[in-house]
């Protein structure tokens, strides 16, 4: 376990602006607060808006999905201290997440914008699926996923942290995350056109994670995920076989 002061600062600047950047983007979402949202005000034509938010997000899935691949861990790994590669991987999410809060062009019009109870509904479901995608981090490793625990700020892990989770949130959904975030990017009572983009590529990108996430497992795990993949759904919770 790693304890150099320059780890620890690292580490704890990738965490701090992880955690700026999620509230920061549950106002993005939300159009409160920040100055530049989803749908705010057009500032561009809507051809030139719509590429710069393709690139946006594509620079972010590209981010996001190549700095996991073994091979540019590997690769990062004879260029940096193995105790800062989940702390690097944090800091370049921050960066990009920042560049797409930042530089966002709103465009279009409006999908649909609800009032009264619907619009109370849909922010509470809004608000449930950011509280899921939160707490489902902390039914795992948490100090692990935002790379603090390697660069020192906790101990090594325990051997249960390796074992297939089936309890708690994953005892009623197999990806709470995935769960979480799909509904908070989804629940609004105001859905312009810009907003509904953003939905449907992170969906998509999601949705590719997931079954990449659902290879690895089965394959880490074998017979006792097949087991459980047939008890547990994978993103939408069964009334009945939670009863059940």
């Amino acid at each position: 376990m790693s304890r150099r002061p320059l780890h620890l600062v690292l580490s704890a600047a990738g965490w701090l602006g992880f955690q700026a950047t999620v509230v920061w983007t549950m106002a993005f979402l939300a159009e409160v607060v920040v100055p530049h949202t989803v749908d705010g005000p057009a500032r561009m034509a809507t051809p030139a808006a719509i590429g710069i938010d393709a690139a946006l997000l594509l620079l972010f899935a590209v981010q996001h999905s190549v700095m996991a691949r073994r091979s540019v861990k590997a690769w990062l790994g004879r260029r940096i201290p193995a105790p800062l590669e989940r702390a690097t991987y944090v800091l370049a999410t921050d960066a990009c997440l920042v560049l797409m809060l930042v530089f966002w062009q709103p465009w279009g019009g409006t999908i649909w914008h609800v009032h009264g109870a619907a619009a109370i509904a849909l922010w509470a479901a809004c608000g449930a699926g950011w509280l899921l995608a939160i707490a489902s981090t902390y039914a795992v490793d948490n100090l692990e996923l935002v790379g603090l625990r390697q660069a020192g700020w906790a101990g090594p892990r325990d051997d249960t942290a390796t074992t297939l989770q089936v309890k708690g949130l994953h005892a009623v959904v197999r990806h709470p995350l995935m769960t979480g975030l799909l509904l908070a990017f989804w629940a609004t009572p105001h859905m312009g056109a810009s907003h509904l983009f953003f939905a449907l590529a992170t969906s998509g990108y999601l949705a590719i994670g997931l079954a990449f996430e659902e290879r690895d497992l089965r394959r880490t795990f074998g017979a006792a995920y097949d087991d459980y993949a047939a008890r547990v759904p994978a993103l939408i919770p069964s009334l009945s076989r939670t009863t059940g």
